[in-house]
């Protein structure tokens, strides 16, 4: 996309890229650390999800990268904007043109007064796009998520699917970088989830946007190429999956887990194994020849 919709730059090996970052909420006397030096790296046109327990950091890393929070410490750039040296000018225009985000309230992402093809014009007037060109663009992406027949409805005339079809078409509107979905299908039935998923993923492939999906639903995580997961503010671990075929021509689908170590070398054991080996405070390592061998520090 060009002109006006999206600003030329030079493209980026990493769209991306989190490095230590640490985001500290203050209240009062107390300090609450939501994240706890994360990192993540993602490339341009992935669609990964994110997952985590409850008070994880999953929504405080989704507000840093959609420009409305800004980290304590540490390095965020998203497809070459820094997000740690903004200005107030910066942050507005990196909000309007490089990122899209869609909300898991319907309530949050649509504007009740407004027709499905008017909400979608709204950030395209914001960006300053010419009226005759801003209509075309709306009834494109209408049509693009399926909800071509929604137009000249407003939110309240229309399904929850519907709606979300529609904030994806309005999250889009200015041709972003980057889209970021928090939940979108956890107030939606198996079919519905299924339909927005389909249209996030027509997004990366079809226009090389990077998306970010934050999700608890199983259902939704396994449909990607990478799963991250998120505990104590920093990422734990990742599932990649790729496409193999067996002898018999069938395609299937290959998941491995791995555990994410950080700059500073360290890597967070999954609950599971520490439970099953007993490991608690102090652990005993031993270098082999082509892996690292772990056990507990206080047994013989």
């Amino acid at each position: 996309m060009t002109g006006a919709l999206r600003e030329a730059a030079v493209p980026h090996a990493t769209a991306i890229v989190c490095e230590s970052v640490v985001r500290i909420h203050r209240q009062g006397n107390i300090e609450v650390q939501a994240l706890q030096g994360l990192d993540l790296h993602v490339a341009p046109g992935e669609m990964i999800a994110v997952v985590g327990p409850s008070g994880a950091g999953k929504s405080t890393l989704l507000s840093i990268l959609a420009g409305t929070d800004e980290p304590t410490a540490g390095k965020v750039s998203v497809n070459g904007w820094d997000l740690t040296a903004m200005s107030a000018a910066d942050r507005v225009r990196y909000r309007r043109s490089a990122v899209g985000v869609v909300h898991q309230q319907t309530s949050r992402n649509l504007i009740p007064y407004l027709t499905a093809i008017d909400n979608v014009a709204v950030p395209l007037s914001l960006a300053g796009v010419a009226r005759s060109r801003r209509a075309a663009r709306a009834e494109e992406l209408l049509e693009r998520t399926g909800v071509a027949y929604c137009a000249q409805r407003r939110p309240g005339e229309m399904s929850g699917g519907e709606q979300q079809r529609v904030a994806i078409a309005v999250a889009l509107a200015n041709a972003p970088g980057l889209l970021l979905a928090d939940e979108p299908t956890g107030e939606l039935d198996t079919t519905t989830s299924h339909e927005i998923f389909t249209t996030l993923r027509a997004a990366s492939e079809e226009d090389g946007t990077t998306v970010v999906v934050v999700t608890h639903d199983p259902a939704v995580s396994s449909q990607v190429g990478r799963t991250v997961a998120i505990r104590d503010g920093r990422t734990s671990s990742e599932v990649v999956r790729r496409t193999e075929l067996r002898e018999d021509g069938e395609s299937h689908v290959i998941a491995e887990e791995y555990a994410v170590m950080d700059r500073a070398g360290r890597v967070q054991v999954p609950r599971e194994f520490r439970e099953a080996l007993e490991l608690t405070r102090r652990v005993r390592l031993a270098l082999e020849p082509d892996h690292l061998a772990m056990w507990p520090g206080d047994r013989s």
